[in-house]
């Protein structure tokens, strides 16, 4: 009797719209979207001198860091972080230890000479594309930024948000 009721149940249940009442495979299998969190700042330092690099822009993830640049001349302290957006990365770091302008401009052999915001500054590209840009921030702290061909207009954004403060 029980099994009688039991299939009684399932067909009056199926035949009265039962479907309506379960959630649908689809919505079971696909689970809600992410919210995208925004990203924030990094800060490096150089000695007491302490960059703060600004959020990047939307769509890069962070990738990594690294600690050394192949471009420059002289072995210095390095330190950065690498962002991706697909296959193209941005590069955004200190280098540490160029303490004049004269130091500076010899960094790296084959670059151009120009100023940022009143500062040496200097430009140049890999074998590989990659676009570097580097200015003397102040005695002992440079920036660097890098990217690929794809990320390349980003260089001016992140340059034009980088914040400095003297740590005590």
């Amino acid at each position: 009797m029980r099994r009688l009721a039991a299939v009684l149940l399932m067909f009056a249940l199926s035949g009265c719209g039962a479907d309506d009442v379960l959630p649908a495979p689809e919505a079971i299998a696909s689970p809600p979207p992410a919210e995208q969190v925004p990203h924030r700042g990094v800060a490096l330092s150089c000695g007491q001198t302490r960059v703060g690099l600004p959020a990047m822009p939307e769509g890069l993830t962070r990738a990594g860091s690294f600690g050394r640049l192949g471009s420059l001349t002289r072995p210095l302290e390095v330190k950065g972080v690498i962002w991706r957006r697909e296959d193209e990365q941005l590069y955004v770091g200190v280098v540490c230890g160029a303490r004049t302008a004269e130091e500076f401009v010899t960094l790296v052999a084959r670059s151009s000479l120009t100023a940022y915001k009143g500062m040496p500054a200097l430009r140049w590209n890999t074998r590989t594309g990659v676009r570097n840009f580097m200015w003397l921030e102040r005695p002992g702290t440079a920036i660097y930024i890098a990217a690929t061909p794809g990320l390349a207009a980003q260089i001016k954004y992140v340059a034009a948000r980088v914040a400095l403060n003297q740590t005590p």
